[in-house]
């Protein structure tokens, strides 16, 4: 059933504690006609209440983080992987780093905040923030590995005596004294005031007895005046001779804020009404540690950005409605819980405080249970039919109104073309190419394009067209023209130029322009660094997203490479790593973890003009692209274009992304899979090597995959191959692939 037609583009940016409520709620009680984009920097969002424990021991690095691509294939979300630099509140977008920014509708921000390094002269050279919290972990895993033979004194001082810096002060003394158990281990706590400013004085005096009974200095009244390589200065005069720095002081606001022209409180941070909206801007909400609700102003804390998720995914919904909103008020009293590192904690209150282990415990099932709600699958299926339902009229502008009133009668044939003033717009938007050497392209549009072909050179050709796969346009973009000039790139050919075949889903026409300019927006990248000329083509509506390219490339024949031209003695190299199939299969069920897959995205949007440029230098003698048909199916027809010769492969040689042996091995495969094992009676060694994890990839269908290639033994070939087999002569009867043990 075909999903409702897009109206409106509902933008989180940031993956904060108040944003991955909304993209449940969304989930689960959908908005038919609203798509929601998640933009975020960190695929992986960590839960901060539970990054003391993380650092202390506790927990692992998975059991604290949000995994945002599997909350979003999920919810049905769109996520873009990308970081965000700003907001255009005339023209309704987010800029992004490095890419073209998203439009958007309304648009929420949850991204956190910093500690204020700026304000220590030398922090930001010799010192380790610990915000944004997503960077610390995997900071923090590289520290121990450092550290964990080290002899000799281990000196540590931790900058900032609020919760945050008390908890990470305790836990690092207790995990270092796990790991670095010959080093002799000296933690500081330096704070300007007192510990714990503004919780109760009772928490206080647990606090300092537990520091002193643990053995953790603590230097209180005593500002950081500046830090330097090896050594933390104090405005006592008193210097700290140190191994490494944490900074855990008072938050500040991203840059980017002061340039958006939003309202901002005297610190910086987006100011917003009750109910969560910016006080300028009807179209811009904000939570978390980077907004302040200026008639209720709370201190930079976890435990408000989580109560904020629930008003804040109801006025969202009510915002795209045009409806009232609904202002939320704040506790004022709440109850803070901090970890010592050890299997205790304090719990504060108001003016009270206890302490104990059975308190730790508490906070472990409360932190537990939050994350099971966003690391789990939803035990209730998402309204799969609320997602097919029409839109509320209420979101619908006239132009959208006109789109709803002709989606049952939308034309095919020619009728099916993007719309006149949608593609001109678009093409105005991109530009003329960077590429040269066409004589009609799209900065001189015709109805067809010329092409000169130099003499002494051939004209190679090719055509891929594949449907989306991944919800954000700009890096399908990407790798749909990676993947459609394999071919060339295969040949030893350079690309020349490229026609396009895109096709968006019926949507408001500013929404189907956006998805248009995102998908070429990205291919064009490739192409313009590629020397490819966009030249062309066609676009128009479908039941989803598409895109593909009819690619030219030139080659001076005698010198192009060909599948067939396999020698005995020749080495197989590959130039990327193999499981994309089998990765994207599992995301689209939301079981492929988002760094798996951004590493995957990383090399299906990497192009292979260097790889082959490296092997036509080394004068290989044949080469093709692996793709649809895997890693076996490529090869026999390298084999069966060569002649008398047959390979031999080293299964434990094959380079592997992560996460795809692991995938497999819990039943995950491409719908290729099955038709790619046909291959299976070119192949000896089968039943022996049954039980080796890298079997499957021989047959895991590849889209953008690396370059296959056999050269000669003596040749010599830069970083980024990996030598998987041999080629030797064919013994007759002999099958073609033979796998070695």
């Amino acid at each position: 059933m075909q999903a409702a037609p897009l109206l409106k583009d509902l933008v989180l940016v940031g993956g904060g504690h108040a944003h991955v409520h909304v993209l449940k709620s969304f989930g689960m009680k959908p908005m038919p006609g609203v798509r929601l984009t998640l933009i975020g920097r960190d695929i992986e969002t960590p839960y901060s209440g539970m990054i003391p424990g993380f650092v202390a021991g506790h927990y692992t690095f998975d059991e604290c983080h949000i995994d945002l691509a599997r909350l979003a294939a999920w919810t049905g979300v769109r996520l873009i992987h990308a970081e965000a630099v700003g907001i255009d509140s005339a023209n309704r977008q987010v800029l992004l780093k490095n890419r073209p920014p998203v439009s958007y509708d309304i648009v929420s921000i949850d991204v956190g905040s910093s500690p204020s390094v700026e304000t220590i002269p030398g922090a930001a050279e010799h010192a380790t923030p610990v915000k944004p919290i997503a960077e610390l972990g995997r900071r923090w895993l590289d520290f121990l590995e450092r550290v964990k033979d080290r002899q000799g004194p281990l000196r540590i001082a931790v900058i900032g005596g609020g919760a945050g810096g008390v908890e990470l002060s305790l836990a690092i003394d207790r995990r270092l004294r796990e790991v670095a158990r010959r080093a002799e281990i000296s933690v500081t706590l330096a704070t300007k005031g007192e510990i714990l400013g503004g919780q109760a004085a009772a928490a206080r005096q647990k606090m300092r007895a537990i520091f002193a009974r643990r053995g953790v200095r603590l230097v209180e009244n005593a500002a950081t005046t500046r830090i330097e390589a090896g050594a933390v200065h104090l405005e006592t005069g008193e210097r700290l001779v140190v191994d490494d720095v944490f900074v855990v002081t008072e938050a500040s606001a991203a840059k980017w804020f002061s340039e958006t022209g939003l309202k901002l409180d005297p610190r910086g941070f987006i100011a917003v009404e009750p109910t969560l909206r910016s006080t300028t801007d009807e179209r811009v909400f904000a939570v978390g540690d980077c907004a302040t609700v200026t008639a209720h102003p709370r201190p930079k804390a976890g435990v408000f950005a989580v109560r904020q998720g629930p008003p804040l995914a109801d006025n969202l919904r009510r915002a795209l409605l045009g409806q009232a909103l609904q202002p939320f008020t704040p506790q004022s009293r709440y109850l803070s819980i901090l970890g010592t590192g050890d299997g205790h904690a304090v719990a504060t209150r108001g003016n009270w405080a206890i302490e104990g282990s059975w308190v730790w415990r508490w906070k472990d099932h409360i932190d537990r249970k939050w994350m099971r709600m966003y690391r789990e699958p939803p035990a209730e299926p998402m309204d799969v039919a609320a997602r097919t339902a029409p839109p509320d009229p209420a979101l619908a502008d006239a132009e959208a109104k006109r789109l709803l009133a002709d989606i049952g009668m939308r034309c095919g044939g020619c009728g099916a073309k993007v719309g006149a003033d949608t593609l001109t717009r678009v093409l105005a938007r991109l530009g003329p190419s960077a590429a040269s050497g066409v004589a009609i392209g799209l900065d001189a549009p015709d109805d067809a394009a010329m092409i000169e072909v130099p003499a002494g050179q051939a004209l190679v050709q090719s055509v891929d067209f594949f449907r989306t796969f991944i919800d954000d346009p700009f890096a399908f973009g990407e790798v749909a023209a990676v993947h459609a000039l394999g071919d060339v790139w295969a040949m030893g050919a350079k690309p020349h130029s490229a026609l396009a075949l895109a096709v968006v889903p019926a949507a408001a026409e500013r929404l189907m322009e956006e998805d248009l300019f995102q998908m070429l927006s990205g291919a064009r990248a490739v192409l313009d660094r590629a020397g490819c000329a966009l030249i062309g083509g066609h676009s128009g509506e479908g039941p989803e997203a598409a895109l593909g390219f009819s690619v030219n490339g030139l080659v001076v024949a005698t010198q192009a490479l060909r599948k067939g031209g396999m020698k005995p003695g020749d080495r197989l190299v590959l130039s990327k790593k193999l499981g994309t199939g089998v990765i994207f299969a599992a995301a689209m069920r939301g079981a492929a973890r988002g760094r798996w897959v951004a590493e995957a995205l990383a090399s299906m949007r990497t192009p292979s003009s260097d790889a082959a440029r490296a092997l036509v230098e080394a004068g290989a003698h044949a080469c093709t692209d692996v793709t649809g048909f895997g890693l076996a199916g490529h090869l026999a027809e390298m084999v069966r274009a060569s002649g008398n010769v047959a390979v031999d492969i080293d299964l434990d040689a094959l380079p592997v992304l992560d996460g795809a042996a692991e995938l497999f091995a819990q039943g995950f495969a491409s719908s290729l899979q099955p038709e790619n094992l046909r291959a299976r009676h070119l192949i000896e060694g089968m039943d022996r090597a049954a039980a080796n994890p890298k079997l499957p990839l021989l047959f895991d269908p590849q889209t953008a995959g690396g370059l296959l290639a056999a050269v000669p033994a003596e040749a010599t070939l830069g970083d980024g191959y990996v030598e998987i087999g041999v080629v030797r002569v064919r013994d007759d009867n002999a099958t073609m692939i033979r796998i070695r043990h």
